[in-house]
């Protein structure tokens, strides 16, 4: 028995994975996710760290889903999270070698944008929700940098205003997608319980200069989000007037315009195959219940 046990031992080499070929291994590692490289595939041997390090594993980074599906995310609002973020963020834009296509994270700082917009200019997608230290200035440098962006997201980016919008859509002519949301406490989705309010009140919004910028600058655009956005009927028409070709609008929770006045609106919009319509929730409004009553009576 002992030596059948010898036997098959012998006909069955042990291979030594650190000496595949870089190929070999670069083909292995592309079929695991970001987290699964990250969390355990570089850290197997030197060569196999080397191959996590190519190009063309580091094109594109999206953690949405792993943000989505976290069940502790007010851990994501501290400032050591925000420096992880940053040094990950670092990372693939150095290895990508120019290649970064894709970027779908949050909490990440001007620190790592701004290498972003120095050395990723094929980025097409940036989306960065919830960035409490990204500002206008680096915003303006991803507008000189990044000029092929064809889809945006900078929601809850309290302190990027309406001239990083401006300046995104003067320079990034491809630009199709741009989601701005915000969110609010008469919000009832999963989002609230995460959002920090002081961070929220600390930073007023503008939503008509923002729509304005957007109505003059991003004419291209096929989806615009602006949940939770407090812009007015002037804003809207602004919108309305200059991005004729959109084809998807959410204004879900901007209470500071009526269902009429967004059907008003919308009429010039004749691409348009999708409008979400604020919705109110009168068990939350308290005191300011009889005026959406009134908003809604102007239906």
């Amino acid at each position: 028995m002992d030596n059948d046990k010898e036997t098959k031992t012998e006909s069955c080499p042990n291979h030594d994975w650190a000496e595949l070929t870089q190929l070999c291994l670069i083909n292995i590692l592309s079929r695991l996710s970001i987290e699964d490289r990250w969390r355990g595939a570089m850290f197997v041997c030197k060569p196999w760290f080397q191959a996590c390090k190519d190009p063309t594993l580091n094109s594109v980074i999206d953690l949405e889903t792993q943000f989505e599906s976290s069940t502790k995310p007010s851990r994501f609002w501290t400032p050591g999270f925000e420096r992880k973020m940053d040094s990950m963020l670092r990372s693939v834009v150095l290895w990508s070698d120019g290649s970064l296509t894709t970027v779908r994270v949050r909490h990440c700082s001007d620190q790592s944008l701004a290498l972003i917009a120095e050395r990723s200019p094929n980025l097409q997608v940036l989306s960065i929700k919830c960035c409490p230290h990204v500002t206008d200035e680096t915003m303006s440098k991803i507008a000189f940098g990044c000029p092929l962006l064809r889809e945006l997201d900078i929601s809850l980016c309290c302190q990027i205003s309406h001239n990083s919008l401006a300046l995104i859509g003067h320079h990034c002519a491809n630009l199709r997608i741009l989601r701005r949301n915000f969110t609010s406490r008469l919000d009832l989705s999963r989002q609230q319980c995460f959002v920090p309010w002081e961070y929220l009140d600390a930073y007023p919004q503008d939503g008509d200069s923002e729509a304005a910028a957007i109505g003059k600058f991003m004419l291209k655009l096929v989806q615009l989000e602006l949940r939770f956005s407090n812009l007015t009927t002037k804003g809207l028409a602004l919108i309305s007037e200059g991005c004729v070709n959109l084809e998807h609008l959410d204004l879900s929770g901007c209470t500071d315009v009526t269902s009429s006045e967004i059907s008003n609106a919308s009429s010039n919009l004749k691409q348009l195959k999708t409008l979400k319509k604020p919705q109110f929730y009168f068990s939350m409004l308290g005191s300011h219940t009889e005026r959406y009553i009134r908003a809604l009576a102007a239906v």
